[in-house]
């Protein structure tokens, strides 16, 4: 495609190649092997009283004026609405292009996905797997989660093959069938979550699930799957699924591991899973030392962000989605976080959040064209050429990612908007004429 992106292999990412001066290099990696100590204290999360529009003092090139000139003009769209957070800076070079109202914390929606994803790569590591386990005891088969929410019907076929293999070779053929869920506490809405969110938008947090089926238990459904499966193999299961936690004695059988999770944080942001976002939440606190809840969770991910050196200021979330409407993050903070990611100095953890987010124009993703996204007149020209991550919620829309300007360099920017009157639809194609401006593509 004419004018594309430079990309980075099959991933279809750019990698900036830059030499960084120590003060904006930042650790690639950190352990956090202790529970986070205290509470971290927020400012002032209000929206801002007015609006205005501001550009940076900074000298700016040819090519940015543009970028600044055009975006103070287009920014005023009506469709925006009167409360908007934005802000465009140059990815190598960190001079602020453009800003408005850039420090005012916003919904910021699925955005809110960005920060989970760091706080996941940085504590779990990108090549952590999620394990499912069957174990037996007692006349009983267990089937024990371990916070994958990707497992399949066709990973507990095989799971459930082995286990009647090992079964028929003891000479048995009759079994009870419990499921373990115990990793994580039952489940709780965040704040900021109403009881219509179960199980339409997302299913109630478990550790254990199938085929991310949205039902109340989806620890009870996934055994009754494998029960029907074990049946189905010639053992007889007696009673009703339930659950229990696996006796410490039992002895495994049979386990089954995701795929990467890098892979994992590519596919939910590419999609804007929900479900998985708020498993690895939970995941990320246990392995920091935490209870799995969205308390200790969001707390490992504010620390996270403050030892890579990311501002908290009117920084708020409770959960790992953004499905809460207590959320709020300034778009100033959602370009850095965007910023850590494509820094190569952490390529090696978090250039899977870059990858993972939505290409304009791809199909399958949140700027797909099934989704009516980079369609209109003033940004179909940046089909291909815009790669970010996507926000929805009933009165906020975000668009935040990185283009590469018609001055060869790459910008990182971020739109977040709340409280429109104009039809979402009609909000999404604004801010997809944004985004287009940053690249240059809307004459």
């Amino acid at each position: 495609m004419p004018n594309s992106p430079s990309v980075d292999g099959a991933s279809g990412r750019h990698r900036k190649s830059r030499t960084m001066s120590p003060a904006l290099r930042r650790a690639a990696v950190i352990a956090v092997t202790a529970p986070v100590a205290g509470t971290i204290l927020f400012g002032s999360s209000a929206f801002a009283a007015e609006k205005t529009v501001s550009t940076t003092a900074a000298t700016l090139d040819t090519a940015e004026q543009k970028i600044a000139d055009n975006l103070n003009t287009r920014v005023q769209d009506v469709r925006l609405g009167s409360t908007l957070s934005g802000v465009v800076i140059d990815a190598e070079s960190k001079k602020a292009v453009w800003g408005h109202d850039a420090t005012t914390a916003l919904m910021p929606a699925s955005n809110t996905k960005l920060a989970t994803s760091t706080a996941a790569l940085t504590i779990l590591g990108p090549d952590h797997r999620f394990t499912t386990k069957v174990v037996y005891g007692n006349g009983t088969l267990t089937l024990v989660g371990g916070g994958d929410r990707t497992l399949t019907t066709a990973d507990l076929t095989a799971m459930a093959t082995t286990a009647v293999a090992g079964l028929k070779s003891a000479g048995l053929t009759t079994v009870k069938v419990t499921v373990d869920d115990s990793l994580f506490p039952a489940p709780t809405l965040a704040t900021g979550w109403n009881d219509g969110y179960y199980p339409d938008s997302i299913a109630p947090v478990r550790a254990l699930v199938v085929d991310g089926r949205h039902v109340t238990d989806t620890s009870l459904d996934a055994g009754q799957i494998f029960a029907k499966l074990l049946a189905r193999q010639g053992v007889t299961v007696t009673g009703s699924v339930t659950h229990a936690t696996a006796d410490s004695a039992a002895v495994p059988v049979a386990q089954h591991e995701s795929g990467a999770l890098s892979s994992i944080v590519e596919h939910m942001l590419k999609v804007s899973d929900n479900d998985i976002a708020e498993t690895l939440l939970r995941s990320t606190a246990l392995a920091a030392g935490r209870p799995a809840t969205f308390e200790d969770g969001t707390a490992v991910v504010r620390q996270v962000l403050t030892q890579y050196g990311i501002s908290l200021a009117n920084f708020e979330i409770h959960d790992g989605s953004g499905l809460s409407r207590s959320n709020r993050i300034p778009a100033q903070t959602i370009a850095d976080i965007l910023d850590l990611a494509d820094d190569p100095a952490n390529a090696p953890t978090l250039k899977y959040i870059v990858d993972g987010l939505p290409v304009a124009g791809e199909a399958g993703s949140t700027l797909g064209p099934e989704w009516g996204r980079f369609d209109t007149a003033n940004s179909q020209c940046a089909v291909g050429k815009v790669s970010a991550k996507t926000g929805t919620l009933t009165g906020a829309i975000a668009l935040s990612g990185l283009t590469k300007a018609d001055d060869g360099r790459w910008k990182i920017f971020s739109f977040i908007e709340n409280n429109s009157t104009a039809a979402p639809d009609a909000t999404k194609d604004a801010l997809d004429g944004l985004a287009a401006t940053v690249n240059g593509c809307w004459a």
